[in-house]
Protein backbone atom coordinates (compact mmCIF):
# COMPACT_ATOMS: atom_id res chain seq x y z
CA UNK A 1 0.00 0.00 0.00
CA UNK A 2 2.98 2.39 0.79
CA UNK A 3 4.85 1.54 -2.69
CA UNK A 4 1.24 2.43 -4.53
CA UNK A 5 1.05 5.40 -2.56
CA UNK A 6 4.38 6.72 -3.39
CA UNK A 7 3.97 5.90 -6.79
CA UNK A 8 1.24 7.61 -6.77
CA UNK A 9 2.28 10.80 -4.77
CA UNK A 10 5.64 11.18 -7.60
CA UNK A 11 3.11 11.05 -10.53
CA UNK A 12 1.12 14.08 -9.35
CA UNK A 13 2.52 17.83 -9.95
CA UNK A 14 3.77 18.37 -6.67
CA UNK A 15 5.60 14.93 -6.48
CA UNK A 16 7.01 15.89 -10.13
CA UNK A 17 8.25 18.84 -8.99
CA UNK A 18 10.31 17.13 -5.78
CA UNK A 19 11.79 14.74 -8.08
CA UNK A 20 13.08 17.42 -10.29
CA UNK A 21 14.64 19.45 -7.26
CA UNK A 22 15.39 16.13 -5.43
CA UNK A 23 19.01 16.49 -4.98
CA UNK A 24 19.19 19.91 -3.85
CA UNK A 25 16.57 19.66 -1.39
CA UNK A 26 18.41 18.12 1.45
CA UNK A 27 20.69 20.92 1.38
CA UNK A 28 17.94 23.66 0.97
CA UNK A 29 15.34 22.83 3.69
CA UNK A 30 18.31 22.95 6.94
CA UNK A 31 19.46 26.36 4.79
CA UNK A 32 16.28 27.89 4.71
CA UNK A 33 15.17 26.56 8.34
CA UNK A 34 18.16 28.06 9.39
CA UNK A 35 17.47 31.69 8.09
CA UNK A 36 13.76 31.27 9.51
CA UNK A 37 15.41 30.62 13.25
CA UNK A 38 17.75 33.40 12.93
CA UNK A 39 14.70 35.80 11.96
CA UNK A 40 13.02 34.04 14.59
CA UNK A 41 15.15 35.74 17.17
CA UNK A 42 17.63 34.03 19.95
CA UNK A 43 16.25 31.50 21.64
CA UNK A 44 18.40 32.09 24.59
CA UNK A 45 16.85 35.73 25.39
CA UNK A 46 14.33 37.15 28.51
CA UNK A 47 11.82 38.52 27.19
CA UNK A 48 9.24 35.77 25.13
CA UNK A 49 12.33 33.63 25.62
CA UNK A 50 10.63 30.22 26.29
CA UNK A 51 8.01 30.91 23.62
CA UNK A 52 10.58 31.80 20.62
CA UNK A 53 12.76 28.56 22.17
CA UNK A 54 9.46 26.66 21.87
CA UNK A 55 8.84 28.00 18.38
CA UNK A 56 12.55 27.13 17.42
CA UNK A 57 12.57 23.67 18.76
CA UNK A 58 9.23 22.60 16.68
CA UNK A 59 10.45 24.14 13.68
CA UNK A 60 13.76 22.57 13.86
CA UNK A 61 12.44 19.56 14.46
CA UNK A 62 10.09 19.56 11.66
CA UNK A 63 12.91 20.33 9.16
CA UNK A 64 14.82 17.47 10.71
CA UNK A 65 11.91 15.21 10.19
CA UNK A 66 11.56 16.23 6.51
CA UNK A 67 14.99 15.88 6.00
CA UNK A 68 15.25 12.49 6.59
CA UNK A 69 11.94 11.46 4.42
CA UNK A 70 13.74 13.54 1.62
CA UNK A 71 16.99 11.36 2.55
CA UNK A 72 14.82 7.86 2.70
CA UNK A 73 13.20 9.11 -0.51
CA UNK A 74 16.51 9.40 -2.44
CA UNK A 75 18.31 6.39 -0.75
CA UNK A 76 14.81 4.35 -2.26
CA UNK A 77 15.50 5.80 -5.65
CA UNK A 78 19.14 5.13 -5.69
CA UNK A 79 18.77 1.82 -4.93
CA UNK A 80 16.63 1.27 -7.84
CA UNK A 81 19.59 2.20 -9.82
CA UNK A 82 19.18 5.91 -10.53
CA UNK A 83 22.17 8.43 -9.91
CA UNK A 84 20.78 11.51 -9.59
CA UNK A 85 22.61 14.35 -10.84
CA UNK A 86 21.26 18.34 -10.27
CA UNK A 87 23.00 21.03 -12.45
CA UNK A 88 22.40 24.58 -10.73
CA UNK A 89 21.10 27.53 -13.16
CA UNK A 90 21.36 24.23 -15.91
CA UNK A 91 24.70 25.22 -16.73
CA UNK A 92 26.23 22.01 -17.92
CA UNK A 93 28.98 20.42 -16.46
CA UNK A 94 31.71 20.39 -15.46
CA UNK A 95 31.50 24.76 -16.03
CA UNK A 96 28.91 25.19 -13.27
CA UNK A 97 27.84 23.54 -10.17
CA UNK A 98 26.52 20.06 -10.13
CA UNK A 99 25.15 17.85 -7.73
CA UNK A 100 25.16 14.11 -7.58
CA UNK A 101 23.30 11.54 -5.68
CA UNK A 102 24.20 8.15 -5.83
CA UNK A 103 24.16 4.86 -4.07
CA UNK A 104 26.72 6.45 -1.65
CA UNK A 105 25.86 9.97 -1.04
CA UNK A 106 21.70 8.62 -0.66
CA UNK A 107 23.34 6.33 2.36
CA UNK A 108 25.47 8.90 4.21
CA UNK A 109 22.59 11.37 3.42
CA UNK A 110 20.41 8.89 5.42
CA UNK A 111 22.66 8.26 7.78
CA UNK A 112 23.31 11.82 8.81
CA UNK A 113 19.48 12.72 9.02
CA UNK A 114 19.44 9.59 11.28
CA UNK A 115 21.91 10.95 13.63
CA UNK A 116 20.58 14.57 13.58
CA UNK A 117 17.06 13.96 14.35
CA UNK A 118 17.47 11.96 17.60
CA UNK A 119 20.09 14.12 18.62
CA UNK A 120 18.43 17.37 18.36
CA UNK A 121 15.44 15.75 20.05
CA UNK A 122 18.07 14.73 23.13
CA UNK A 123 19.13 18.09 23.30
CA UNK A 124 15.41 20.04 23.40
CA UNK A 125 15.73 18.12 26.89
CA UNK A 126 17.63 21.80 27.96
CA UNK A 127 21.02 21.94 26.09
CA UNK A 128 19.55 24.22 23.42
CA UNK A 129 18.98 26.80 25.98
CA UNK A 130 22.27 26.71 27.66
CA UNK A 131 23.67 28.79 24.55
CA UNK A 132 22.28 31.49 21.69
CA UNK A 133 20.87 30.43 18.43
CA UNK A 134 22.12 26.72 18.91
CA UNK A 135 18.67 25.57 16.47
CA UNK A 136 20.15 27.80 13.53
CA UNK A 137 23.92 26.53 13.87
CA UNK A 138 22.61 23.01 14.10
CA UNK A 139 20.53 23.33 11.37
CA UNK A 140 23.84 25.00 9.56
CA UNK A 141 25.95 21.82 10.32
CA UNK A 142 23.33 19.73 8.71
CA UNK A 143 23.42 22.08 5.57
CA UNK A 144 27.51 21.69 5.52
CA UNK A 145 27.57 17.84 5.94
CA UNK A 146 24.25 17.11 3.19
CA UNK A 147 26.07 19.35 0.84
CA UNK A 148 28.97 17.80 1.54
CA UNK A 149 28.24 14.38 0.54
CA UNK A 150 25.94 15.65 -2.36
CA UNK A 151 28.60 17.84 -4.19
CA UNK A 152 30.17 16.87 -7.54
CA UNK A 153 33.12 18.79 -7.65
CA UNK A 154 36.22 19.46 -4.99
CA UNK A 155 35.99 23.43 -4.88
CA UNK A 156 32.21 23.29 -3.32
CA UNK A 157 33.46 20.33 -1.30
CA UNK A 158 35.83 22.96 0.38
CA UNK A 159 32.92 25.42 0.66
CA UNK A 160 30.40 22.86 2.18
CA UNK A 161 33.39 21.88 4.57
CA UNK A 162 33.86 25.24 5.39
CA UNK A 163 30.17 25.57 6.38
CA UNK A 164 30.34 22.80 8.52
CA UNK A 165 32.88 23.47 10.17
CA UNK A 166 31.90 27.44 11.23
CA UNK A 167 28.72 26.18 12.91
CA UNK A 168 30.89 23.55 14.41
CA UNK A 169 33.63 26.57 15.77
CA UNK A 170 30.23 27.59 17.83
CA UNK A 171 28.25 24.62 18.75
CA UNK A 172 31.59 23.61 20.19
CA UNK A 173 31.94 25.90 22.76
CA UNK A 174 28.18 25.69 23.15
CA UNK A 175 27.56 26.68 27.08
CA UNK A 176 30.73 27.72 27.41
CA UNK A 177 33.62 27.32 30.01
CA UNK A 178 37.42 27.18 30.40
CA UNK A 179 38.06 23.59 29.06
CA UNK A 180 36.03 24.35 26.09
CA UNK A 181 37.24 27.63 25.07
CA UNK A 182 40.86 25.71 25.22
CA UNK A 183 40.10 22.96 23.04
CA UNK A 184 37.72 25.57 21.10
CA UNK A 185 40.93 27.47 20.13
CA UNK A 186 42.82 24.66 18.80
CA UNK A 187 39.92 23.12 17.13
CA UNK A 188 39.70 26.31 14.89
CA UNK A 189 43.71 27.31 14.30
CA UNK A 190 44.15 23.41 13.12
CA UNK A 191 40.95 23.80 10.65
CA UNK A 192 42.11 26.89 9.48
CA UNK A 193 45.56 25.26 8.25
CA UNK A 194 43.95 22.19 7.34
CA UNK A 195 41.75 24.38 5.06
CA UNK A 196 44.56 26.22 3.71
CA UNK A 197 46.47 23.29 2.48
CA UNK A 198 42.45 21.77 0.96
CA UNK A 199 42.87 24.93 -1.06
CA UNK A 200 47.11 24.32 -2.24
CA UNK A 201 45.56 20.56 -3.57
CA UNK A 202 42.64 21.64 -5.27
CA UNK A 203 44.55 24.75 -7.26
CA UNK A 204 47.42 21.97 -7.92
CA UNK A 205 45.04 19.79 -9.07
CA UNK A 206 43.36 22.34 -11.36
CA UNK A 207 46.36 23.32 -12.48
CA UNK A 208 47.32 19.99 -14.64
CA UNK A 209 43.71 19.06 -15.30
CA UNK A 210 41.95 22.53 -15.73
CA UNK A 211 38.82 21.22 -14.07
CA UNK A 212 37.90 20.37 -10.33
CA UNK A 213 34.46 18.30 -11.20
CA UNK A 214 34.81 14.94 -10.01
CA UNK A 215 33.91 13.04 -12.67
CA UNK A 216 35.86 14.99 -15.32
CA UNK A 217 38.75 14.72 -13.00
CA UNK A 218 37.79 10.35 -12.72
CA UNK A 219 37.90 10.90 -16.51
CA UNK A 220 41.10 13.05 -17.24
CA UNK A 221 43.46 11.87 -14.25
CA UNK A 222 44.43 8.68 -16.12
CA UNK A 223 45.05 10.20 -19.18
CA UNK A 224 48.22 12.66 -17.62
CA UNK A 225 51.99 11.83 -17.72
CA UNK A 226 55.31 12.93 -17.15
CA UNK A 227 55.82 16.22 -14.75
CA UNK A 228 52.13 16.62 -14.76
CA UNK A 229 51.38 13.11 -13.37
CA UNK A 230 54.26 14.13 -10.24
CA UNK A 231 52.26 17.55 -9.93
CA UNK A 232 48.82 15.36 -9.82
CA UNK A 233 50.37 12.76 -7.09
CA UNK A 234 51.58 15.74 -5.10
CA UNK A 235 48.10 16.77 -4.92
CA UNK A 236 46.84 13.92 -4.30
CA UNK A 237 49.05 13.57 -0.82
CA UNK A 238 48.20 16.99 -0.31
CA UNK A 239 44.60 16.19 -0.42
CA UNK A 240 45.19 13.23 1.85
CA UNK A 241 46.48 15.03 4.95
CA UNK A 242 44.01 17.48 4.80
CA UNK A 243 40.94 14.91 4.25
CA UNK A 244 42.97 12.31 6.97
CA UNK A 245 42.86 15.25 9.49
CA UNK A 246 39.23 15.60 9.39
CA UNK A 247 38.44 11.82 9.55
CA UNK A 248 41.27 12.07 12.56
CA UNK A 249 43.90 9.49 10.58
CA UNK A 250 47.24 9.31 12.61
CA UNK A 251 48.98 11.39 13.56
CA UNK A 252 46.92 13.60 12.64
CA UNK A 253 44.16 12.18 15.12
CA UNK A 254 45.29 13.29 18.51
CA UNK A 255 43.45 16.79 18.06
CA UNK A 256 39.87 14.67 18.50
CA UNK A 257 39.52 13.18 21.90
CA UNK A 258 39.81 15.91 23.74
CA UNK A 259 37.75 18.11 21.48
CA UNK A 260 34.85 15.69 21.56
CA UNK A 261 34.96 15.21 25.24
CA UNK A 262 34.49 18.46 25.83
CA UNK A 263 31.79 19.30 23.81
CA UNK A 264 27.92 19.15 24.84
CA UNK A 265 27.04 15.67 24.68
CA UNK A 266 24.47 16.62 21.47
CA UNK A 267 27.43 18.13 20.26
CA UNK A 268 29.57 15.39 20.34
CA UNK A 269 26.84 12.73 18.94
CA UNK A 270 26.65 15.02 16.10
CA UNK A 271 30.24 15.50 15.89
CA UNK A 272 30.27 11.76 15.34
CA UNK A 273 29.02 11.87 11.73
CA UNK A 274 31.71 15.06 10.88
CA UNK A 275 34.52 12.64 10.96
CA UNK A 276 32.72 10.22 8.47
CA UNK A 277 32.65 13.55 5.87
CA UNK A 278 36.83 13.07 5.99
CA UNK A 279 36.44 9.07 5.22
CA UNK A 280 33.48 10.41 2.33
CA UNK A 281 36.50 12.17 0.73
CA UNK A 282 39.09 9.74 0.83
CA UNK A 283 36.73 7.11 -1.01
CA UNK A 284 35.57 9.66 -3.56
CA UNK A 285 39.01 11.43 -4.33
CA UNK A 286 42.00 8.58 -3.50
CA UNK A 287 39.67 5.64 -4.26
CA UNK A 288 37.66 6.67 -7.54
CA UNK A 289 39.54 9.63 -9.19
CA UNK A 290 43.17 8.56 -7.92
CA UNK A 291 41.83 4.53 -8.00
CA UNK A 292 42.27 1.54 -9.83
CA UNK A 293 42.44 2.51 -13.92
CA UNK A 294 44.40 6.34 -12.96
CA UNK A 295 46.78 6.12 -15.50
CA UNK A 296 50.73 7.11 -14.05
CA UNK A 297 48.81 8.76 -10.85
CA UNK A 298 46.60 5.50 -10.09
CA UNK A 299 46.72 4.18 -6.37
CA UNK A 300 49.36 7.04 -4.96
CA UNK A 301 48.38 7.02 -1.41
CA UNK A 302 48.13 3.17 -1.54
CA UNK A 303 51.74 2.54 0.52
CA UNK A 304 50.36 5.13 2.72
CA UNK A 305 46.87 4.73 3.65
CA UNK A 306 46.34 1.41 5.38
CA UNK A 307 49.27 1.06 7.95
CA UNK A 308 47.78 4.31 9.15
CA UNK A 309 44.69 3.05 9.20
CA UNK A 310 45.48 0.20 11.20
CA UNK A 311 47.41 2.22 13.52
CA UNK A 312 44.50 4.79 14.01
CA UNK A 313 42.50 1.54 15.45
CA UNK A 314 44.77 0.85 17.65
CA UNK A 315 45.67 3.97 18.83
CA UNK A 316 42.24 4.61 19.50
CA UNK A 317 41.82 1.49 21.34
CA UNK A 318 44.88 2.02 23.74
CA UNK A 319 43.25 5.28 23.96
CA UNK A 320 40.32 3.89 25.30
CA UNK A 321 42.20 1.74 27.74
CA UNK A 322 43.47 4.37 29.03
CA UNK A 323 40.88 7.07 29.06
CA UNK A 324 40.27 8.51 32.79
CA UNK A 325 36.28 10.13 31.58
CA UNK A 326 33.33 8.91 30.20
CA UNK A 327 33.74 11.12 27.27
CA UNK A 328 37.30 10.47 26.40
CA UNK A 329 36.59 6.80 25.99
CA UNK A 330 34.09 7.16 23.83
CA UNK A 331 35.89 10.04 21.91
CA UNK A 332 39.05 7.17 21.43
CA UNK A 333 36.40 4.74 20.22
CA UNK A 334 35.54 7.03 17.51
CA UNK A 335 39.03 6.85 16.21
CA UNK A 336 39.21 3.42 16.95
CA UNK A 337 36.10 3.23 14.40
CA UNK A 338 37.52 5.48 11.76
CA UNK A 339 40.42 2.94 11.93
CA UNK A 340 38.83 -0.03 11.11
CA UNK A 341 36.61 1.97 8.43
CA UNK A 342 40.00 2.90 6.70
CA UNK A 343 41.72 -0.04 7.05
CA UNK A 344 38.38 -1.56 5.02
CA UNK A 345 39.18 1.61 2.03
CA UNK A 346 42.35 1.03 2.19
CA UNK A 347 42.06 -2.35 0.93
CA UNK A 348 40.86 -0.73 -2.74
CA UNK A 349 38.33 -3.73 -3.73
CA UNK A 350 34.58 -4.03 -3.57
CA UNK A 351 33.77 -5.90 -1.07
CA UNK A 352 36.32 -4.40 1.31
CA UNK A 353 34.31 -0.89 0.52
CA UNK A 354 31.08 -2.45 0.90
CA UNK A 355 32.01 -3.60 4.42
CA UNK A 356 33.70 -0.17 5.27
CA UNK A 357 29.99 1.44 4.59
CA UNK A 358 28.00 -1.55 6.26
CA UNK A 359 30.45 -0.63 9.76
CA UNK A 360 30.94 3.59 8.90
CA UNK A 361 27.14 3.41 9.31
CA UNK A 362 27.35 0.91 12.25
CA UNK A 363 30.25 2.82 14.47
CA UNK A 364 28.09 6.28 13.86
CA UNK A 365 24.92 5.17 15.06
CA UNK A 366 26.59 3.35 18.00
CA UNK A 367 29.11 6.24 19.14
CA UNK A 368 26.19 8.98 19.01
CA UNK A 369 24.43 7.16 20.90
CA UNK A 370 27.10 6.62 23.32
CA UNK A 371 28.21 10.45 23.47
CA UNK A 372 24.13 10.63 25.25
CA UNK A 373 24.09 7.55 26.96
CA UNK A 374 27.46 8.59 29.02
CA UNK A 375 25.96 11.63 29.91
CA UNK A 376 22.76 10.09 31.33
CA UNK A 377 25.16 8.15 33.56
CA UNK A 378 27.26 10.91 34.57
CA UNK A 379 24.43 13.36 35.64
CA UNK A 380 23.44 10.72 38.23
CA UNK A 381 26.79 9.69 39.52
CA UNK A 382 27.19 12.98 42.43
CA UNK A 383 30.26 14.47 42.38
CA UNK A 384 32.29 11.98 40.25
CA UNK A 385 30.42 13.08 37.26
CA UNK A 386 31.92 11.58 34.17
CA UNK A 387 35.26 9.97 35.73
CA UNK A 388 36.06 6.34 35.97
CA UNK A 389 35.78 6.19 39.47
CA UNK A 390 33.85 4.31 42.34
CA UNK A 391 30.79 6.72 42.96
CA UNK A 392 27.10 6.46 44.09
CA UNK A 393 24.74 4.28 42.48
CA UNK A 394 22.94 5.50 39.14
CA UNK A 395 19.01 6.12 40.04
CA UNK A 396 18.51 4.00 36.32
CA UNK A 397 20.68 1.17 36.48
CA UNK A 398 19.09 -1.63 35.01
CA UNK A 399 17.90 0.60 32.25
CA UNK A 400 20.94 2.30 31.59
CA UNK A 401 23.29 -0.72 32.37
CA UNK A 402 21.50 -2.57 29.27
CA UNK A 403 21.55 0.54 27.36
CA UNK A 404 25.39 0.54 27.77
CA UNK A 405 25.90 -2.98 27.63
CA UNK A 406 24.31 -3.26 24.56
CA UNK A 407 26.35 -0.10 22.85
CA UNK A 408 29.63 -1.61 24.18
CA UNK A 409 28.58 -5.03 22.64
CA UNK A 410 28.16 -3.75 19.37
CA UNK A 411 31.12 -1.50 19.52
CA UNK A 412 33.35 -4.04 20.17
CA UNK A 413 32.13 -6.54 17.49
CA UNK A 414 30.29 -9.09 19.63
CA UNK A 415 27.79 -11.06 17.60
CA UNK A 416 25.43 -10.68 15.86
CA UNK A 417 25.03 -7.21 16.34
CA UNK A 418 26.59 -5.06 13.58
CA UNK A 419 29.55 -4.30 15.23
CA UNK A 420 30.30 -7.70 14.41
CA UNK A 421 29.02 -8.11 11.53
CA UNK A 422 30.86 -4.91 9.65
CA UNK A 423 34.33 -6.31 11.48
CA UNK A 424 33.55 -10.03 9.70
CA UNK A 425 32.65 -8.39 6.30
CA UNK A 426 36.43 -6.40 6.50
CA UNK A 427 38.08 -9.53 8.05
CA UNK A 428 36.21 -11.78 4.77
CA UNK A 429 37.18 -8.96 2.20
CA UNK A 430 41.21 -9.25 3.38
CA UNK A 431 41.45 -12.94 2.21
CA UNK A 432 44.08 -12.64 -0.72
CA UNK A 433 45.56 -9.48 -0.11
CA UNK A 434 49.00 -9.23 1.09
CA UNK A 435 48.41 -7.58 3.66
CA UNK A 436 45.70 -10.11 5.25
CA UNK A 437 47.57 -11.29 8.08
CA UNK A 438 47.87 -7.38 9.38
CA UNK A 439 44.33 -6.94 9.20
CA UNK A 440 43.18 -9.75 11.02
CA UNK A 441 45.77 -9.27 13.89
CA UNK A 442 44.69 -5.35 13.73
CA UNK A 443 40.94 -5.97 13.88
CA UNK A 444 40.83 -8.69 16.37
CA UNK A 445 43.20 -7.12 18.99
CA UNK A 446 41.28 -3.86 18.49
CA UNK A 447 38.32 -5.55 19.12
CA UNK A 448 39.49 -6.77 22.09
CA UNK A 449 41.02 -3.81 23.68
CA UNK A 450 37.51 -2.27 23.31
CA UNK A 451 35.83 -5.16 24.77
CA UNK A 452 38.27 -4.62 28.00
CA UNK A 453 37.89 -0.64 27.94
CA UNK A 454 34.40 -1.15 28.10
CA UNK A 455 34.54 -3.91 30.33
CA UNK A 456 36.15 -1.69 32.81
CA UNK A 457 34.02 1.08 32.31
CA UNK A 458 31.01 -0.78 33.02
CA UNK A 459 32.28 -2.33 36.04
CA UNK A 460 33.23 1.00 38.04
CA UNK A 461 29.82 2.23 36.84
CA UNK A 462 27.17 -0.36 38.01
CA UNK A 463 29.71 -2.36 40.16
CA UNK A 464 32.26 -1.07 41.94
CA UNK A 465 29.81 1.82 43.86
CA UNK A 466 29.69 3.40 46.49
CA UNK A 467 25.97 2.65 48.12
CA UNK A 468 26.23 4.75 51.56
CA UNK A 469 26.57 8.06 49.00
CA UNK A 470 22.88 8.53 47.66
CA UNK A 471 22.18 9.57 44.30
CA UNK A 472 22.23 13.07 43.22
CA UNK A 473 19.55 12.53 40.81
CA UNK A 474 16.07 10.29 39.80
CA UNK A 475 16.83 9.76 37.01
CA UNK A 476 16.83 10.88 33.17
CA UNK A 477 13.44 12.12 31.45
CA UNK A 478 11.96 9.64 29.32
CA UNK A 479 12.45 12.12 26.62
CA UNK A 480 16.17 11.51 27.21
CA UNK A 481 15.72 8.09 27.39
CA UNK A 482 14.35 7.51 24.48
CA UNK A 483 16.01 9.68 21.62
CA UNK A 484 19.43 7.79 23.02
CA UNK A 485 17.36 4.64 22.84
CA UNK A 486 16.73 5.52 19.12
CA UNK A 487 20.24 5.52 18.00
CA UNK A 488 21.08 2.40 19.91
CA UNK A 489 17.90 0.31 18.12
CA UNK A 490 18.58 1.82 14.71
CA UNK A 491 22.16 0.19 15.10
CA UNK A 492 20.30 -3.49 16.23
CA UNK A 493 18.13 -3.34 13.21
CA UNK A 494 21.45 -3.11 10.47
CA UNK A 495 21.52 -6.59 12.11
CA UNK A 496 18.02 -7.67 11.63
CA UNK A 497 17.70 -5.98 8.08
CA UNK A 498 21.96 -7.02 7.07
CA UNK A 499 21.07 -8.84 4.01
CA UNK A 500 19.63 -5.83 1.94
CA UNK A 501 21.63 -3.49 3.73
CA UNK A 502 25.08 -5.62 2.43
CA UNK A 503 23.36 -6.02 -1.20
CA UNK A 504 22.37 -2.06 -1.13
CA UNK A 505 26.86 -1.36 0.34
CA UNK A 506 27.70 -4.22 -2.56
CA UNK A 507 25.78 -1.99 -5.18
CA UNK A 508 27.91 1.42 -3.92
CA UNK A 509 30.77 0.16 -4.09
CA UNK A 510 30.36 -1.45 -7.38
CA UNK A 511 28.64 1.84 -8.65
CA UNK A 512 31.91 3.86 -7.32
CA UNK A 513 34.21 2.25 -9.39
CA UNK A 514 31.98 2.38 -12.71
CA UNK A 515 33.91 5.80 -14.30
CA UNK A 516 32.36 5.96 -17.37
CA UNK A 517 28.75 5.58 -15.89
CA UNK A 518 29.23 8.28 -13.52
CA UNK A 519 31.14 10.61 -16.53
CA UNK A 520 27.91 9.38 -19.09
CA UNK A 521 25.45 10.76 -16.17
CA UNK A 522 27.28 13.90 -15.01
CA UNK A 523 28.58 15.23 -18.13
CA UNK A 524 26.62 13.86 -20.50
CA UNK A 525 27.10 12.08 -24.49
CA UNK A 526 28.23 13.41 -27.74
CA UNK A 527 24.91 12.57 -29.74
CA UNK A 528 27.12 12.08 -32.54
CA UNK A 529 29.56 8.96 -31.16
CA UNK A 530 27.97 8.20 -27.88
CA UNK A 531 31.40 9.03 -25.90
CA UNK A 532 31.76 11.24 -22.50
CA UNK A 533 32.17 14.61 -23.44
CA UNK A 534 34.97 16.51 -22.50
CA UNK A 535 37.37 13.48 -22.22
CA UNK A 536 38.99 13.17 -25.59
CA UNK A 537 42.20 14.60 -24.48
CA UNK A 538 43.85 15.72 -21.70
CA UNK A 539 44.35 19.10 -20.30
CA UNK A 540 47.51 21.00 -20.89
CA UNK A 541 49.22 23.64 -18.96
CA UNK A 542 50.21 26.49 -20.92
CA UNK A 543 53.84 26.83 -22.00
CA UNK A 544 55.27 30.24 -20.85
CA UNK A 545 55.20 33.08 -22.76
CA UNK A 546 58.99 33.75 -24.26
CA UNK A 547 60.66 37.54 -23.35
CA UNK A 548 60.50 38.22 -27.45
CA UNK A 549 56.74 37.40 -27.34
CA UNK A 550 55.42 39.62 -24.06
CA UNK A 551 53.50 43.19 -25.40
Amino acid sequence: MMAAWLDTFQSGPLGLFLLAHLPVLPVLLPAFSAMALLLLGDDGGEAHGHVRLTWARRLSLTSLSLGLLLALWLFQRTDAGVLHVYRLGEWPAPFGIVLVVDRLSALMLVLTQAVALPVLWYATGGWDAHGRYFHALFQFQVMGLCGAFVTGDLFNLFVFFEILLIASYVLLVHGQGKERFRVGVQYVVLNLLASALFLIGVSLLYGVTGTLNMADLALRVPQITGAEAVLAQSAALILLVVFGFKAALLPLSLWLPATYAAASAPVAALFAIMTKVGVYAIVRVHGVVFGDGGGESAMVVAPWLLPLAMGTSVLGALGALAARTLPTLVAWLTVASVGTILTAVGLFSVAAWSAAFYYMAHSTLAVAGLFLLVELVSAQRGDVGDRLAPASPVAQPVRLGLMLLLAAASMAGLPPLPGFLGKLMVLMASQGSIAQAWVWSVVLIVGFISLVALARAGSLLFWNVRPDLPSSSSGASAELIIATLSLLVMGVLMSVFAAPLKHFTDAAARQLQDRQAYGHAVLGTDPRTGEVLRTTRPYRMPAAIRPEDRP
